[in-house]
């Protein structure tokens, strides 16, 4: 069992004891260390994803491909759906079957043009994130999904609220109460606050 002492800010998934030991550096005793290790592994999987051409974006195996290239330097669950109930997210068994026809559903809105492309890319983060397919990380899997979306489709990309070089979305502050009140509100199906986080 790791010996770290984690602190989750608000609106993040609680490991349970079997996705904590999936833990794969043994030497980390620190939140600021696996911080670190994550941060780095992200790097590597956005240096993987730019100026590519993703045939397979809108298609499931990409969606749990991308967190695998995100998290597989730090967790042996990278990659791979959750097998337990969060206080966030559907039921776990859910999992593939909302997945594909959220990926049906962003295929549609884009052919066909069904929203404005900053409504397509909240409401698909959204989806994404409700959905929480994976033990931890949906947070920034959803968001980076959203950056490759954008990116392929030659659309600008997303601020997320972060305007100066100290802002973030991943610790404690205003920037993540107004993404997580953002995504409360896109549960009502109002989406205006998350596009207006997203993109001002």
């Amino acid at each position: 069992m790791s010996k770290i002492l984690f602190n989750y800010p608000r609106g993040s998934t609680p490991l349970d004891p079997n996705e904590i030991n999936g833990l794969i550096p043994d030497y980390i005793t620190t939140q600021q260390e696996l911080n670190s290790l994550e941060k780095a592994n992200i790097s590597k999987a956005i240096k993987w994803s730019e100026g590519k051409n993703h045939k397979n974006l809108l298609e499931t195996n990409f969606v749990f491909q991308l967190h695998k290239k995100m998290f597989n330097d730090v967790w042996n669950w990278a990659g791979k759906q959750r097998t337990s109930d969060k206080s966030i997210g559907i039921n776990w068994r859910n999992i593939p079957t909302q997945m594909k026809l959220l990926m049906d559903d962003t295929k549609y809105w884009i052919e066909n043009a069904t929203y404005p492309w900053k409504e397509i890319a909240a409401r698909f983060h959204h989806r994404l994130v409700q959905i929480h397919a994976f033990p931890n990380g949906n947070g920034r899997h959803a968001r980076l999904m959203v950056e490759i979306l954008l990116q392929q489709y030659h659309q600008p990309a997303s601020t997320w609220g972060i305007h100066k070089p100290e802002d973030s979305i991943n610790v404690e502050g205003k920037i993540r109460d107004e993404y997580i009140s953002s995504l409360q509100e896109a549960d009502k199906k109002n989406y205006d606050r998350l596009i207006k986080f997203m993109f001002s």
